[in-house]
């Protein structure tokens, strides 16, 4: 990065809000904290209001903005595609805030762009579930973005799809944390009060969803995590040399690793519980082999031998 770009970026960083230290921003230009120093200074003689706190850092008056930037084709295409998929997938209130901001972007182009921009994005698109079309997803998405933003806990009715402790469907009082779209879906990750740790919950299996007077603070130091820390049990798979390609394209999200090997493609799987891959598994047929857990090829033995009886007639599916 030269230095023009890297000043530019420091107003940026900047501008983000809070105090930065010389050594977190040297950090994050890969940078040292004298070439800081000198930036700061550079920035300062060019009229930029940076406050400087001993022993703390550097900050931006909150009463500065930078002109109006100018964005490249790619910059615009991508902020207008931005706009266009949380304007499908959100609800309501943030599509209209979606399509403004994308009727602004487009209001500022110079003309010489708006035909490549139109054009791209005219072949450029998002296939994605309509599962919010459904009035009652969208009421849940604003309820729980909300009582996000106000940190309101929710108690909800919930249909889990597996569950270690044998109980599927429940009542829940949580402290939601974020909201995550991923797959095709929304997911709410918050604080179950009941099991006394941080739960993953997915929008359209949770019913008579309330939000409560009640408030929360949110660990300071809290991040999104895919928990991946409680799915101890591995598993190994073998696919057969033509099914390993279209494995690939159908990794589940337990996928953690693969290998190519002369005969087939081997992959590992991380889950908590075996109820969690076996319908995967199944998909693939005789294409597929288990290598680990025993357990698992037991369990996909007795599936088997299930199909067969409810296909020659011995037995009627419960």
């Amino acid at each position: 990065m030269n230095r023009t770009d890297r000043l530019l970026a420091l107003i940026l960083e900047l501008q983000r809000g809070g105090t930065r230290s010389a050594a977190q921003l040297a950090a994050t230009f890969e940078t040292s904290k004298r070439t800081i120093y000198r930036d700061v200074q550079a920035l300062c003689e060019a009229g930029v209001p940076i406050l400087s706190t001993p022993g703390q850092g550097y900050a931006l008056d909150e009463g500065y903005f930078l002109p109006p930037l100018r964005f490249t084709t790619d910059e615009a295409t991508l902020l207008l595609l931005g706009a266009e998929f949380m304007a499908q997938n959100f609800d309501a209130q943030y599509r209209a805030a979606a399509e403004s901001a994308g009727k602004k972007i487009e209001a500022v182009l110079p003309r010489s762009s708006r035909a490549e921009v139109a054009y791209l994005r005219d072949n450029i698109h998002f296939v994605t579930v309509e599962a919010l079309n459904n009035p009652g997803a969208l009421e849940k998405l604003r309820a729980l973005r909300g009582a996000i933003i106000a940190r309101q806990a929710v108690r909800f009715r919930y249909h889990a799809r597996h569950s270690q402790s044998g109980e599927r469907s429940g009542q829940r009082e949580v402290d939601p944390y974020s909201l995550a779209f991923m797959s095709g879906a929304w997911y709410v990750t918050a604080y179950d009060h009941a099991r006394r740790a941080q739960r993953t919950f997915r929008l359209d299996r949770l019913e008579s969803l309330t939000v409560l007077p009640r408030t929360f603070t949110r660990p300071a130091h809290w991040h999104y995590e895919r928990r991946d820390e409680e799915r101890q049990m591995v598993v190994r798979v073998l696919f057969d040399p033509q099914a390993g390609r279209w494995a690939q394209e159908a990794r589940p999200y337990y996928w953690v690793d693969e290998a190519a090997r002369r005969d087939g493609l081997l992959m590992t799987l991380r889950v908590r519980q075996l109820d969690e891959i076996v319908g995967w598994v199944l998909s693939w047929g005789g294409r597929v082999h288990v290598l680990e857990p025993e357990a698992l090829k037991k369990r996909l033995a007795e599936e088997a031998e299930r199909l067969l009886k409810v296909y020659q007639g011995e037995a009627l599916l419960p």
